[in-house]
């Protein structure tokens, strides 16, 4: 039995299947909490492979079981299947069949390396020891997410260690990058209502005016972070989406404000909340009108185990040298992996799959976003490379 099995031949051989899977997955989306028929394909496959498959397991989930030679410690890794609501723009034969709905993050080259991973563990069971659960999560993209009610539903009951990867445009094809603490930001949602007197365009003194009030409210919002929030702190508060009123000459009664709130620390957080229920509430008195906040907290703060993170230090340097890896800068995206590293140790991972030589050079959740496919033989190698580290204590 190999100390550490790194079936970097086998990967090699397995790449044109995964990269079939993975533009079968990008041409067939499925949105969050609507995974039906990817669930379904991915338990076929993993059946085929001579895996133990639950499914699901917090809805549309699906766990698989393989065991080693020998026993040891049970290693998870996770990825997740959903897609986003966003229509496909690119020009390629793998593009989204499904209107308006696409893979604009990555998560159908996710679920292939999984699978690959899955194939190759099944494959050969004499090389490694202990047991591995993998794990296909749904609604990754919309809260309250897949990951609590996967964790509900038992899928890390007997679980040593967790691992993740998140492919990432941004990091050019060949690096990797992680960090041990705070990763990535706890994202929550805010929804503002603003309730005035509609009127006459040319009268604005017989109204209270929604869009006045709604424009005074966005102006103030900004100055939390930049005046209230300690600047060793990061924090982000952003109004996204401003709808009110129907033509020029008509003064509107209703304003909808959605925003988003990203920090790290909860105390930041908590400070965050009371700032805005104090300025909407100041803002109502100031102009006459009824303003309404719909607060929705989402994951919490993306914490990596210390250790952990000094193991993706000592595996990815192996396996990649030490030029492919770096220390990864906060991200102020959320993830609800985040939800896994609350009840087991482990490492939440980016792997770089921007290249603009095959036009990934696109932001996630942008219509025409790619990745470079051959970042899913590194997010592979990278993830068996943990759990053999692990499992070698």
């Amino acid at each position: 039995m190999n100390k550490h099995w790194d079936p970097a031949d086998e990967l090699k051989s397995a790449y044109p299947e995964m990269v079939e899977w993975r533009r079968y997955l990008h041409r067939h989306p499925e949105l969050s909490f609507q995974e039906e028929r990817t669930s379904a394909w991915i338990a076929d496959k993993l059946r085929s492979f001579g895996c133990k498959v639950t499914e699901r397991v917090g809805g549309y989930g699906v766990a698989a079981d393989i065991e080693g030679a020998e026993s040891g410690p049970c290693i998870a890794l996770r990825a997740d299947i959903d897609a986003l609501p966003i229509q496909d723009l690119k020009s390629c034969e793998y593009a989204s069949t499904v209107p308006g709905v696409m893979h604009a993050c990555g998560h159908d080259g996710h679920t292939s390396t999984l699978l690959t991973i899955a194939r190759l563990y099944a494959a050969n069971r004499q090389e490694w020891r202990g047991s591995r659960r993998l794990i296909f999560q749904p609604a990754e993209e919309l809260c309250p997410g897949g990951a609590a009610a996967m964790i509900r539903d038992g899928v890390l009951d007997g679980v040593d260690a967790i691992y993740g990867v998140h492919l990432w445009t941004p990091l050019p094809y060949g690096t990797v990058a992680s960090r041990g603490g705070a990763l990535m930001a706890a994202p929550d949602e805010f929804t503002i209502t603003v309730s005035g007197r509609g009127g006459h365009g040319g009268m604005p003194h017989q109204t209270v005016d929604a869009v006045v009030t709604g424009a005074s409210l966005v102006g103030a919002l900004q100055t939390i972070v930049s005046r209230n929030v300690d600047p060793i702190h990061p924090a982000v508060v952003t109004v996204g989406s401003f709808q009110a009123g129907t033509t020029g000459n008509v003064i509107a009664e209703k304003a909808v404000l959605n925003g988003t709130v990203r920090t790290f620390n909860r105390d930041v957080q908590k400070l965050i909340r009371e700032r805005m229920d104090s300025i909407i509430a100041h803002t109502a008195a100031m102009f006459g009108a009824s303003i309404e906040l719909d607060y929705r907290e989402g994951y919490p703060t993306v914490v990596n185990d210390e250790g952990e993170a000094a193991r993706f230090d000592e595996v990815a340097a192996q396996l990649f040298g030490p030029e492919g890896v770096q220390r990864s800068e906060l991200i102020m995206a959320g993830e609800d992996f985040s939800y896994y590293l609350q009840q087991k140790k482990g490492c939440f991972m980016f792997v770089g799959a921007g290249n603009e030589a095959c036009g990934a050079i696109h932001a996630h959740h942008h219509p025409r976003f790619d990745i470079d496919e051959r970042s899913m033989l590194i997010s592979a190698r990278l993830l068996i490379g943990m759990a053999e580290h692990r499992a070698a204590l």
